[in-house]
């Protein structure tokens, strides 16, 4: 596939890392020669240096062979106009932007007579969301939903003195409630993915992926961490886009604090935030976070713009006795260096924000993306089409499909084939209701459902993406 990516800034340059190292024709247009010299260095991709919002520079970039144009320039503007071009001057097929505004996400605004976007990303809303997840689950180091949330998958570090510690894996079924199903996807054992199977003993340190249905995620969890006290009290570090935005989310159900270095900045996101209180100060000045009893808080959220300024927060807030920090570490070497040590969560923006984009990247009709341990490993969402003569798939027990070494099935969500009764309000009504399905050797995949399957490494994604894909004849 050939790919133009405008803007190589934190989210460009993860697009390009991600998209180059599966044959893709990458592309990338940038007026930062110093930035695209770097990604030249160590990607396989073409740079092109201009505003991206010239046809001169996209005619150059090549547009008008490209497959898709994914225009995510730290201007919202550009990546409108940028879109705009590519359909009406160069017919480019799919057209991508990242938009920050929330006033930009109207249909009638993207649609092909007026910017012609074809999908819409805001990676500081999904960044957002992102760790709202992670104030509820503070357990977990990832916290990721598919299918309408219908199926949680969780990371999490396995502790000495867990149930499930120091035994194998088929022994966690005797420990979930009657009815409550759950499946171990991966094991990653200092960094090394193992391949999980019933006799796989657990230990203290793995870092565990688990998927089940989103109503029993608690239970599961119980099994490898001990639990937390739910989160009460949060403080933030840092009012800038994802701080506000936390902030903003956050404060309905938690008590919050926000931290913000620049006055004239703190005064402003004081008027814009309902409950939230707003101190104006360093989050690294160590008598400001006793003042404001940080050994009281329950999680601490390091969200400047700077990363050496976010480890030193974080890290401090942890040792004056905070229980829980997470720091937003842009590069990636720094968050794989400090999670897990004082830090407990090193959270990387890009590679959080990618997976909206890798969804519609991916072949096959992929409902679904989440990047996980920093881009090392991946989760999809696929839909199963076809019959059993034109998909490798459907009408297919699990033990009948090819083996993929690193590829694992997780979860399925079917819908139901008749409506079932439901009350609301007291009143009943027929519904076509999801179940979701913790598949076993014997399980038959059905035409339309929902697949959720787990990578350990990102070169089985094109294999299983094949793997989905139906014959020439199905239509």
């Amino acid at each position: 596939m050939r790919i133009v990516i405008l803007g190589a800034g934190q989210v460009g340059a993860s697009v390009a890392e991600a998209l180059s190292s599966e044959a893709n024709d990458i592309t990338v247009v940038d007026q930062n020669r110093a930035a695209l010299a770097e990604l030249a260095d160590r990607l396989d991709v073409r740079t092109v240096a201009g505003n991206a919002a010239y046809p001169a520079v996209l005619r150059e970039a090549g547009i008008e062979d490209t497959d898709m144009l994914v225009a995510v320039t730290q201007s919202d503007q550009t990546n409108l106009v940028a879109c705009k071009i590519g359909r009406t001057m160069f017919h480019v097929p799919t057209r991508i932007a990242r938009l920050r505004s929330h006033d930009l996400f109207d249909p009638e605004l993207l649609s092909d007579e007026n910017f012609a976007v074809d999908y819409a990303i805001c990676p500081e809303q999904d960044i957002t969301d992102y760790i709202g997840k992670l104030v509820e689950f503070p357990e977990a180091l990832q916290v990721l939903e598919f299918a309408a949330g219908a199926v949680t998958l969780i990371g999490v570090r396995a502790y000495p003195g867990g149930l499930l510690v120091g035994k194998p894996i088929r022994a966690m079924r005797d420990h979930l409630p009657t009815g409550v199903d759950a499946r171990i996807a991966a094991i990653f054992r200092e960094h090394q993915p193992i391949e999980p199977d019933g006799d796989t003993i657990v230990e203290p340190g793995d870092e565990v992926f688990v998927v089940a249905d989103s109503a029993n995620i608690r239970h599961v969890l119980k099994e490898l961490r001990r639990s937390l006290e739910p989160v009460k009290r949060v403080m933030i570090a840092g009012g800038g886009n994802i701080g506000l935005r936390v902030a903003a989310m956050l404060e309905k159900n938690y008590q919050v604090k926000l931290i913000e270095v620049d006055r004239q900045r703190a005064e402003i996101i004081a008027g814009s935030l309902g409950d939230t209180l707003v101190l104006a100060g360093e989050a690294t000045d160590e008598n400001l976070l006793a003042q404001e009893n940080i050994d009281e808080t329950d999680m601490f959220l390091a969200l400047t713009n700077d990363d050496e300024d976010n480890i030193m927060a974080a890290s401090l807030a942890k040792r004056l006795g905070c229980k829980r920090v997470l720091a937003l570490i842009n590069r990636r070497a720094y968050a794989d260096m400090v999670q897990g040590g004082p830090i407990d969560i090193g959270l990387s923006p890009a590679q959080v924000s990618i997976g909206a984009l890798l969804t519609h990247v991916r072949r096959g009709d992929v409902a679904r993306v989440h990047s996980l341990r920093r881009g090392a490993a991946e989760a999809l969402e696929l839909i199963a089409h076809g019959d059993k003569q034109t998909s490798k798939v459907v009408g297919r027990r699990i033990d009948e499909l090819p083996l993929i070494k690193g590829a694992h099935i997780g979860a399925i969500v079917r819908r139901s084939h008749d409506p079932e009764v439901v009350y609301k309000d007291g009143l009943p009504s027929k519904e076509y209701l999801d179940r979701v399905i913790i598949p076993h050797h014997d399980t038959v995949i059905e035409s339309d459902d929902h697949v959720i399957v787990f990578c350990t490494r990102k070169r089985e994604v094109t294999q299983v993406e094949k793997l989905f894909q139906v014959g020439f004849h199905f239509l």
